[in-house]
């Protein structure tokens, strides 16, 4: 009985661990601050935001090539809230 009962246990650890495990997710690890964005070869973004399963708060620009682009996020950043505006406007043009 005590054999089963540590087993159990020891089951129950094993799960424990596993649902502990951060969940690996794609995020930028630096942004850059002084890159210079050119809106028409953007075509979406995302906002990544600090103690949401990453470490820094960033904005994600994608380009027409499909690669990433780290920088600042927007609040207090009037380019990049630009730029965010024009896509924003953008895709509801094309819906």
């Amino acid at each position: 009985m005590a054999s089963k009962v540590a087993a159990l246990l020891l089951i129950g650890l094993i799960g424990f661990e596993f649902a502990a495990v951060d969940i690996a997710l794609d995020c930028c690890l630096r942004v850059e601050r002084e890159k210079r964005l050119h809106r028409r070869n953007l075509v979406s973004y995302t906002i990544q935001r600090a103690r949401e399963g990453c470490k820094i708060s960033a904005t994600v620009f994608v380009n027409q090539r499909n690669m990433k682009l780290c920088v600042v996020p927007p609040e207090g950043n009037p380019g990049v809230q630009k730029i965010i505006e024009h896509l924003d406007k953008k895709r509801q043009s094309h819906q």
